[in-house]
């Protein structure tokens, strides 16, 4: 570890978000930046979950969810709650919670 921050942070994505491979590609961005945590879809029509890594991979993850997502989705908002500092991680992977 570099002796950054292990942070925690959950998130919800609204737009065009379900139905667009969205879970898939937040699991893969998740696990290129080596973070865990787990990404669901919402009876809302949104998709929510929660990142735990370094501070500043997990801050890359919160830009991609703003801005870029899967190909075919369109995202208008994200938002971040609960964001904390932990002493360890909470999770083993990064998985799709059906």
């Amino acid at each position: 570890m570099s002796g950054e921050d292990l942070i925690s942070v959950d998130y919800e994505v609204f737009g065009k978000v379900q139905g667009v491979f969205f879970r898939k590609y937040t699991q893969a961005e998740a696990k290129k930046l080596g973070l865990v945590g787990w990404v669901r879809n919402t009876e809302a029509g949104t998709v929510e979950g929660q990142l735990q890594g370094q501070r500043s991979k997990v801050e890359k993850m919160q830009d991609w969810l703003k801005s870029t997502g899967s190909p075919k989705s369109h995202i208008t908002k994200a938002e971040f709650k609960k964001e904390k500092t932990i002493e360890g991680l909470e999770h083993s992977s990064f998985n799709v919670v059906k």
